[in-house]
C-alpha cells in the first residue's frame, strides 16, 4: 500500500481570498516504511507575502520571486502523488482546499477528498480533549521535533510520518513480515522474504547421554504419562 504524508505553507487562510500555496513538501510511505522517495518544492505565489505568514515560516517575498510558479510544477506534484495512493495530511481540509485551487487554476484535475486522510481527525478521536497540533503530537510520541523552529512544508511531513504511524499504532501495524522491495532512490532494495529449508537439517546438538537420561526419565512417568501420548501422536 503506498501512501503520500504532505504538507504545504501558503501565503494566508483562504484560497477564494486570493491566498497561494508557496511550499509542498511530501513523503513517501510503502506498506508503513517510509521508502526515502520526497517531493519538496517553492513556489513563487505572484503576490507579496503577508506579515503574519512571513513570521509562521519565515519565506520571504524576495526569496520566492525566483522560484517556480504552481503550473510549473505542476506536473512533478501529480507524477509522485499518482492517482490512488491515500494521501495523509495534518487538518486535510485546510491543504486539500489549496491543492485543489491551484490544480483549478491549472485546468488539471481536482483531488478527490476521499483520498485524504485527516491525522488531525484521528487525534482528535484517539486523545478526546488533549492538545493536538503536530507538536503536542510529537512530544506525546517522543518524535523529534527540536529542529522545528519554524514551520516547513518537508520538516512537517517528515514528523507527520512518524506521527501517522504512532496514530495507527507504531511502525508496521499490521505485522509486515516482509520489506519492500523499492529501497531509497538510489539505494539497492532490501529482500528480507523467508527462506527456503536447508537441504541438509543442522545435526541435534542433543548428547547420547543426555538422550539416555531423558529416555529413563519418561520412563519413570508411567504409562499413562502426558508425554508418552504426544510422542506417540508425533508431537
Amino acid at each position: 500500500m503506498r501512501e503520500i504524508v504532505l504538507d504545504t505553507e501558503t501565503t494566508g487562510l483562504d484560497p477564494d481570498r486570493g491566498d497561494r500555496i508557496v511550499e509542498i513538501g511530501a513523503v513517501e510511505l510503502l506498506n508503513h516504511l517510509p521508502t526515502g522517495r520526497h517531493f519538496h518544492v517553492y513556489i513563487n505565489p505572484d503576490r507579496d507575502m503577508p506579515a503574519e505568514a512571513l513570521a509562521v515560516h519565515g519565506l520571504t517575498s524576495e526569496f520566492l520571486r525566483d522560484k517556480p510558479r504552481f503550473h510549473e510544477i505542476c506536473s512533478d506534484f501529480n507524477a509522485f502523488i499518482g492517482t490512488d495512493a491515500r494521501i495523509i495530511i495534518h487538518n486535510a481540509s485546510f491543504d486539500m482546499r489549496f491543492l485543489n485551487a491551484e490544480l483549478r487554476r491549472c485546468g488539471q484535475p481536482l483531488l478527490p477528498q476521499p483520498r485524504a486522510l485527516d491525522t488531525l481527525a484521528m487525534a482528535r478521536e484517539k486523545f478526546p480533549g488533549a492538545p493536538v497540533t503536530l507538536d503536542a503530537l510529537c512530544r506525546r510520541f517522543g518524535v523529534d521535533n527540536s529542529g522545528r523552529t519554524l514551520h516547513g512544508a518537508l520538516l512537517d511531513s517528515e514528523l507527520l510520518a512518524e506521527v501517522y504511524l504512532e496514530l495507527i499504532g507504531g511502525r508496521q501495524p499490521d505485522l509486515v513480515l516482509v520489506a519492500p522491495t523499492r529501497g531509497p532512490v538510489g539505494g539497492a532494495a532490501t529482500d528480507l522474504r523467508p527462506r527456503a529449508p536447508r537441504p541438509v537439517p543442522l545435526p541435534p546438538r542433543l548428547t547420547a547421554a543426555e538422550a539416555q537420561a531423558h529416555a529413563a526419565l519418561v520412563a519413570r512417568l508411567g504409562a499413562n504419562a502426558v508425554w508418552l501420548r504426544y510422542a506417540a501422536a508425533g508431537g
